[in-house]
């Protein structure tokens, strides 16, 4: 069994509240979750408002599957319109 762990600090272009940044990530979270069968928590940057940090997670019994994965997590996330990836990192357990 392998854990992907992804740790994503993102931009958010169009938050100009916490409350237009939580609506944002809200909807992120859930197409991450639908499309890639991903858990999904924010774990940094709970008061900026344009600014977020995530951790993104997968578990397969394959290695490649989670990598794979969680790459395809970097590419959707770089093909946002309102969404900057800052910065990512990615390891597997």
């Amino acid at each position: 069994m392998t854990v992907g762990i992804l740790n994503l600090a993102i931009f958010i272009c169009d938050a100009d509240s916490l409350k237009a940044k939580r609506m944002v990530l809200h909807s992120l979270k859930a197409r991450l979750k639908n499309n890639f069968n991903v858990s999904i928590a924010q774990v940094g940057d709970e008061d900026k408002w344009q600014k977020a940090t995530l951790a993104v997670v997968g578990v397969d019994a394959d290695r490649g599957n989670v990598n794979r994965t969680l790459s395809n997590v970097v590419n959707f996330l770089e093909r946002c319109d309102n969404i900057n990836l800052i910065d990512y990192t990615l390891e597997l357990i």
